[in-house]
């Protein structure tokens, strides 16, 4: 499984897409899902946005983990340019268990 987080900025947002935003602008959410969550103030400049790709078996995870959740950002619709893009491997994270025996 891949984290992608996607940082950048809305652009050109018409009156609907901004209503939509404000909308859920209040809600906390900060999660990974396969639809991509946004997370982004009020004032509708910079927002996050966070997504998880299921890891293919072969091939460069990275770039598909990255196109395809550019892909999921583009359908949500909202005019924007992005700024950065992190992508975590969580194949390589390691768990530190705490309290076991020694």
């Amino acid at each position: 499984m891949f984290r992608v987080t996607i940082r950048g900025v809305f652009e050109g947002l018409g009156e609907e897409d901004r209503a939509a935003l404000l909308d859920g602008a209040d809600a906390f959410r900060t999660a990974f899902t396969d639809e991509g969550t946004f997370t982004y103030d009020r004032g509708l400049s910079a927002f996050t946005f966070r997504c998880q790709v299921p890891a293919e078996a072969d091939g460069d995870g990275e770039t598909e983990a990255t196109e395809r959740a550019m892909a999921a950002l583009v359908a949500h619709g909202y005019p924007h340019r992005v700024l950065r893009v992190g992508v975590t491997d969580m194949r390589h994270i390691k768990v530190r268990r705490k309290g076991r025996g020694r």
